[in-house]
């Protein structure tokens, strides 16, 4: 029986630990077997690709790594939470 996660795909994150904590993006795909999911534009890794008719040249390309599921969090859920930075109320001045 396939796991049950609390994100799935086209869901909104935030990476709330980690060295991407901070950053939110687009669940492009999670990976059950590993428990791990694909961010848009989070832990940014990079291919060298050798040379081909599609690269003369050879290319290094850009691709999303993977995170853990236990590093990522709904946006809605983390905008509620005492995680995020509320504003600062201005000072009333009488």
């Amino acid at each position: 029986m396939a796991q049950k996660f609390h994100i799935k795909r086209n869901d909104t994150v935030v990476v709330i630990a980690g060295s991407h904590k901070g950053k939110q993006g687009k669940v492009l795909e999670v990976r059950g077997a590993k428990n791990r999911a694909v961010v848009e534009g989070v832990a940014m890794i990079k291919k060298h690709l050798k040379k081909s008719q599609e690269n003369p040249q050879g290319k290094i390309a850009e691709r999303e790594g993977t995170i853990h599921v236990s590093n990522l969090m709904l946006l809605s859920r983390y905008e509620q939470s005492k995680r995020a930075k509320k504003p600062a109320v201005a000072a009333t001045q009488a």
